[in-house]
């Protein structure tokens, strides 16, 4: 195991001058933060740390010295990073407040809606114009199940669930993700209409895909999960999950990137509830703005998860709207760019008074007398 440097906010501001200009807005994103943490990991075992505030950055990213000197200043522009609106097809996806990402499953064994979207596709398209109408900026179309214990989909099947979706809603002008790990449903779908892959394997299960997207220019989603094969959830032990899915995720875009992929066109999600414990979970979600130091957009997939029954009274999935809309805020305390949600009216009324709020926030100090 290598050396590896992690640069942590771990203080936030409400804005820049509730700390007179000493704090950072983080990634583009409507959260500033004003205090960090610099970690060293040397095999497993933190070696060095320090907390320093903005006035004593440069100190503190020398210290480490050498490659870990410079691959903290890589990941400090990076925490400053602004990035530039998303573009998924025609439609142009602002990332300087929090995104949804509406999913449709069209699954016979999806964990959220039974399979109701794939029996009665007329259900599909007007549950797909609601989640648009109610604000959605991308629809995630999904037709594999990728829960716990879930059999492996054929090629053949996923093609005959997602395509028809990716039709109805290239035809109402949506922007269009596909949630596929096999490059020959990626293919046909950007022919259908798709402008999004979503590839929840981060391009590892199919060789085939990286080269796809690169020759397609559409933007990818890369997510982490431990396993490889066919059971993503297999494998799923750590020393320490945060770095160890940072160091993942670090690897995966740097493929990407090295394959052709544009990297204002790769999005990052950690992968909550895939091969992690609620504890792991719990871990990632709390160092959520760690991952801005990787240098690109956010997607945040907490959605009716496993986890919220389990913080709960164990309720089914359909009944954790409460718990879901709670983890989505996280999200957005967090800077989190994307947030790929099945109830999209209420988590975009959410999103919208978390942004009234934030907004307000960057003025009231305008309003106190100057010390």
């Amino acid at each position: 195991m290598t050396s590896g440097v992690y640069l942590h906010p771990i203080a936030f501001a409400s804005g820049p001058q509730a700390e007179d200009g000493a704090a950072i807005r983080l990634a583009g994103s409507m959260v500033y933060a004003s205090r960090f943490a610099l970690v060293v990991r040397d095999g497993g075992a933190v070696t060095h740390r320090r907390l320093f505030t903005t006035h004593e950055v440069d100190a503190a990213l020398a210290e480490p010295g050498g490659a870990l000197a410079t691959e903290a200043e890589r990941q400090w522009a990076n925490l400053r990073t602004v990035h530039p609106p998303l573009q998924v097809g025609e439609r142009t996806i602002r990332l300087d407040q929090p995104q949804v990402m509406g999913v449709l499953n069209v699954t016979p064994d999806s964990f959220s809606d039974g399979g109701e979207f794939l029996d009665r596709p007329e259900a599909g398209r007007e549950h797909a114009a609601a989640m648009l109408e109610a604000g959605a900026a991308i629809i995630d179309i999904g037709g594999e199940s990728t829960r716990p214990g879930a059999a492996a989909t054929w090629e053949g099947d996923e093609k005959e669930r997602v395509l028809p979706a990716v039709a109805y809603c290239a035809a109402m002008g949506a922007a269009i993700s596909v949630d596929t790990r096999r490059a020959g449903v990626m293919e046909a779908a950007l022919e259908a209409g798709a402008q999004m892959a979503n590839d929840v394997s981060a391009m590892r299960y199919d060789d085939r895909m990286a080269e796809l997207v690169a020759n397609a220019g559409c933007p990818v989603v890369l997510m982490h999960a431990p396993g490889s094969g066919d059971d993503l959830h297999e494998g799923g032990s750590y020393g320490d999950v945060v770095c160890e899915v940072f160091d993942f995720l670090k690897d995966a875009r740097e493929k990407a990137i090295a394959a052709g992929i544009a990297g204002d066109r790769i999005v990052l999600d950690p992968g909550i509830g895939f091969g992690k414990s609620l504890a792991d979970n719990l871990a990632l979600l709390n160092a959520l703005p760690l991952f801005h130091a990787l240098g690109s957009p956010l997607l945040l997939g907490v959605s009716r998860k496993r986890m919220i029954g389990a913080l709960s009274n164990e309720e089914d999935a359909p009944e954790r709207l409460g718990g879901s809309i709670a983890l989505a805020t996280k999200g957005m305390d967090a800077g989190v760019h994307i947030l790929r949600v099945h109830d999209v009216f209420e988590t975009v009324q959410a999103r919208n008074v978390w942004r009234g709020m934030r907004d307000a926030a960057l003025t009231d100090f305008a309003q106190l007398p100057a010390i």
